[in-house]
């Protein structure tokens, strides 16, 4: 399965919680970010590989304050999301509009920031999925620096390489591996399988030791 229909599909049948179980039960327990990092429009739903992108605060403008983030987000392939990766700056308003506009035409998926972002009406408009800690309507220019993109990060908590598959909702972030993204999402959609027929037996009465003996998922 192609990159583009397996994200396609995992946005139709899947949801963050069948994936976190999924991972728990191949033993990767700390794959979901930190619960403060929410879509900026509660029912988006984003699937695609990581673009990691690194800055760091700063206190003074320098002669190129946006020489590295124009490059990163110049060399973004379809089908990334790209991980803005903040080191949890409270004065850094990394992501907006023209980085989102920028992104999106390069075929970029969404963008996960674990930071602060503003132009959040311009981006809703634009239809890009972002997910952040908060916003602030701060320029970046003397308050943070893209330093380098591309390697791995640590994102809300957790590790992330290039090329990990990243799958967002409303109840979070889940990272999945990239040597274990075809595993995780057949485990994955089978267990959302036989949640879906949990619940129909369940709304037709049956008791649940009934269901969760039959189907083992709860």
């Amino acid at each position: 399965m192609e990159d583009q229909q397996l994200f396609d599909t995992m946005c139709e049948s899947l949801y963050t919680a069948v994936i976190s179980d999924t991972l728990d039960q191949l033993g990767f327990r700390n794959q979901v970010m930190r619960e403060d990092i929410n879509p900026i429009v509660s029912d988006w739903v984003v699937a695609g590989r990581a673009k990691t992108v690194l800055s760091v605060d700063v206190h003074y403008v320098s002669d190129d304050p946006y020489g590295k983030e124009i490059e990163a987000v110049d060399s973004v392939k379809p089908g990334e999301i790209v991980i803005g990766c903040t080191n949890e700056s409270r004065q850094n308003g990394l992501w907006g509009e023209l980085l989102s506009t920028a992104s999106k035409m390069r075929g970029a998926r969404g963008a996960i920031v674990d930071g602060l972002i503003r132009d959040t009406k311009k981006i809703v408009e634009l239809g890009f999925p972002v997910f952040a800690t908060g916003t602030k309507p701060v320029d970046s220019q003397g308050r943070g620096k893209v330093i380098e993109y591309d390697v791995p990060v640590l994102c809300g908590g957790v590790m992330v390489y290039p090329g990990d598959v990243i799958f967002g909702d409303r109840d979070g972030v889940v990272v999945i591996p990239s040597a274990r993204v075809r595993e995780v999402f057949d485990i994955a959609l089978d267990k959302a399988t036989r949640e879906n027929h949990t619940r129909d037996e369940l709304l037709e009465g049956r008791t649940l030791r009934e269901v969760y003996d039959k189907y083992g998922v709860l």
